[in-house]
This record gives C-alpha cells, structure tokens and sequence, in this order.
C-alpha cells in the first residue's frame, strides 16, 4: 500500500534518486508518472485560479474608489499575465503535460526538470560523473520529440517475438534480449531472471532493424527471488542463437 502512495511522489524524482530510495524497487513507474503528471496539471490548474482570485482582489481594493469594476478586472488580468509567478504555475501545468504524455504514449517516465538539474549541479559541484549504468535509462535530458519520433517509428514496426542471443558462443554468461518494443521498468541495474536464470540488467543499446531495443544482460552466480526481480520466459522468444 506504501508502494502506491509514494510511487505518484516519487516520479518527480531524477532517475539516480529514484534507485537511491527504499521501495522502489516494487514501483511501477509508467503508471506512477502517468498520475504524477496528472497531480502536477491539477496542482497548476488550482494554484493560477487561487493566485488570479488574490490579484483580482487586490486590485478591486485598491481601484474600487478611482476606477470601475471592468477597469479593476483589466488591471488584475495584467497583473496576472505579467507576475513571474504566473509563468512559473504555466510550466508546472506544461511540464506536467508533458510527463503525463511521454509516460502514456511514448513509455518515458521523466521526473521533474528542476530537480533533474539540481542533480546534475550536485554532481558538477561534486566533481562527479553519473554511473556509466544509468546512462540508458529515461532522463529529462532525452528530448521529449526524440520520444515522439522514436514512438512514431516503432509504429510502422511490426510486434514480433523477442530474439534471444549469446555473444559468447557455448556460454550462457551474456545475454542479449533483442525486442521490437521497450520493455517498462526494465532499466539498468535491475535483476532478471530468465527462466531459472538470474541475470543482472547492464545497458539497453538502441539500434536499427525489427527489434531495435537490445538489452543486454550478464548472468549471476546466484539470485534471490523477490517482488523487484523481473521475470522473463522465454518460451515465446525465437530460438538462442
């Protein structure tokens, strides 16, 4: 139940935060930034009407006896277009369109912009570099009308069976998982075990042909089940190769 109530709260949170939190292994974050987003677009809304009924009253005060009350209201709607504020709850509402969007049909689930830069910031004051790991998982510094096109590519792409393939020929320590969609939640380091296999999740690398999306895993000498382990069967995938 904890899960449900942090997820919405917590995909406003940059990619590395979000790995850094307790739970959230168990989060479901397409979902989670879909009503993220939706939470964010409401909070917008209600927060211009409230600030457009303080100026409004502001205004009708302090014009009410120089003034009539459609002059009060002109003065109050320039107010209003003019303040910073304003802009600020606009990008609220436009950011949290634009999460809710590329979550629902593009399957990004992008925090939120401030803190995406005030984590790159830390990191720049800190003099450190990302993890080499997450440099595939979804960012805010992916362009969104990359997601689009990237989305509307795949759309003239048939859905076909996953393609299964051993880089190490006789091994089964690297795995290659070729798919023609992404696959939600699958995001570096993640656990998948494959069959009875337990493999840990390194990179998604995105190339051409029918099944773009090539996750790449290596296997582990030992696993234990849990509820953020992801399970893979193979039983529908095309044959090892």
């Amino acid at each position: 139940m904890l899960t449900y109530l942090l997820g919405p709260f917590a995909a406003f949170l940059p990619t590395r935060w979000r790995n850094a939190l307790p739970l959230t292994g168990h989060i479901s974050w397409l979902p989670a930034t879909i009503l993220s987003g939706a939470l964010e677009i409401l909070s917008a809304i209600i927060a211009l009407g409230y600030w457009y009924l303080y100026l409004m009253a502001r205004a009708l005060s302090a014009l009410v006896e120089k003034v009539d009350e459609h002059q009060a209201s002109a003065a109050a709607l320039i107010l209003f277009a003019l303040n910073p504020l304003t802009w600020l709850l606009l990008y609220f509402f436009v950011e949290g369109a634009v999460r809710l969007c590329s979550a629902a049909f593009t399957e990004m689930p992008y925090g939120t912009l401030p803190l995406y830069l005030l984590d790159r910031a830390l990191l720049l004051v800190t003099n450190r570099n990302p993890p080499a790991r997450q440099v595939s998982a979804p960012s805010n510094g992916q362009s969104f009308l990359g997601s689009i096109r990237e989305r509307f590519l795949l759309s003239r792409l048939a859905v076909l069976p996953d393609e299964l393939r051993y880089p190490t020929a006789g091994s089964q320590a690297i795995l290659d998982i070729c798919a023609s969609r992404r696959k939600p939640d699958w995001l570096p380091p993640k656990v998948v075990r494959v069959d009875e296999i337990y493999y840990r999740l390194e990179e998604l690398i995105v190339e051409k042909g029918p099944r773009p999306f090539r996750y790449r895993l290596t296997q582990l000498e030992r696993g234990v089940p849990g509820r953020n382990v992801l399970l893979y069967n193979t039983g529908q995938s095309l044959p090892k190769h």
